[in-house]
């Protein structure tokens, strides 16, 4: 019997600051919560929306009017979280609630933090707990409290200042998955390969096609792709663009070349970078060869190719990659 290698799996981790222009309605918005303010907008219809939203709703015409709400308010609906994950507003357990607030006819979606759920109920008064430091942004509110019977008055909106000092015109968001991923056969085989410092791709056994990384069934015929084959880290540039602009988690400074690197023997290209020359001197049909990282640096990612650096060969004509672009 021949033994089936486990398909490889890892946890992978996705993370990128998430940066918006927010215009002039949701500029107003966060600069009121920096300032400890609640603020939503009029409608057409004469409603207060909180959050504000840029058009109305009903008539599709742009909204600016921006009405001063109190930070308290009645709970419209909830429910409760008794096991938060990471990134939610409160690490122990809470209430998502919709909160109307005073003067507002919408609702706003957020954290309630009210110890236990027999304390949680469709009409409780809540309100604004204020985090430690405001900056612009829909976190500086922490959460909402409930209003205790003794301590609930009318709440007063603050007056909409006639002039916002150092409107807040942008708002980072931090976003980050994690998730574990579990090879298919051929990736794993794939990426075994590439442990051993070996380039694998699969045949298709109707049109011939090698594809690399293997896909399990050729997109062609839709039928399985069998053939392992091993392909040479040598290649030809089909296609490619010069990097000019900076960026948050880049490891080179630009200008550098990303390129699209058709290997011999295959019939997709791979994406890497091209470096050992001047980032203007790339071309279509560069012969290129890959620049592996040092074998005990050597992981199952394509990463242990560093880059890929010019042959110095004559340049591949164009009628043999043409079709490949």
């Amino acid at each position: 019997m021949v033994a089936i290698e486990k398909p490889l799996a890892a946890p992978l981790e996705i993370g990128f600051d998430y940066t918006r222009s927010l215009g002039p309605v949701l500029s107003r918005f966060v600069t009121a919560l920096r300032d400890r303010r609640v603020e939503g907008v009029r409608g057409t219809d004469g409603r207060v929306h909180v959050p504000p939203v840029e058009y109305d709703p009903v008539s599709g015409q742009p909204l600016g009017e921006p009405v001063a709400v109190a930070s308290e308010g009645t709970v419209v609906s909830w429910s409760w979280q008794p096991e938060p994950i990471e990134g939610q507003p409160l690490d122990h357990p809470f209430a998502w609630a919709l909160v109307r607030l005073d003067g507002a006819d919408t609702s706003l979606l957020h954290a309630l933090d009210a110890g236990d759920p027999s304390r949680v109920q469709t009409g409780m008064r809540v309100r604004v707990r204020w985090a430690e430091e405001t900056v612009g942004h829909i976190n500086d509110i922490a959460c909402f409290e409930p209003v205790d019977s003794g301590d609930a008055t009318p709440a007063t909106p603050t007056p909409v200042p006639e002039e916002l000092v150092d409107l807040v015109t942008m708002v980072t968001t931090p976003i980050h998955l994690h998730y574990m991923h579990s090879a298919s056969r051929e990736e794993s085989l794939y990426l075994r390969g590439l442990k051993e410092g070996r380039v694998i791709g699969q045949r298709c056994p109707e049109c011939e096609k090698v594809y690399v990384p293997p896909r399990g069934a050729c997109p062609t015929d839709g039928v399985p792709t069998v053939e392992d084959v091993e392909l040479a880290d040598t290649g030809t540039v089909t296609t490619f663009c010069i990097v000019n602009v900076p960026f948050l988690g880049q490891r080179l400074k630009p200008p550098y070349v990303a390129a699209y690197i058709l290997l011999d023997g295959a019939d997709i290209p791979i994406q890497h970078l091209v470096l050992g020359c001047a980032a203007a001197e790339v071309r279509m049909g560069m012969r290129v060869r890959a620049s592996w990282r040092p074998r005990e640096e050597w992981e199952h990612t394509l990463r242990n190719i560093d880059h890929f650096r010019p042959t110095g060969e004559p340049d591949a004509p164009y009628e043999s990659y043409a079709e490949h672009l």
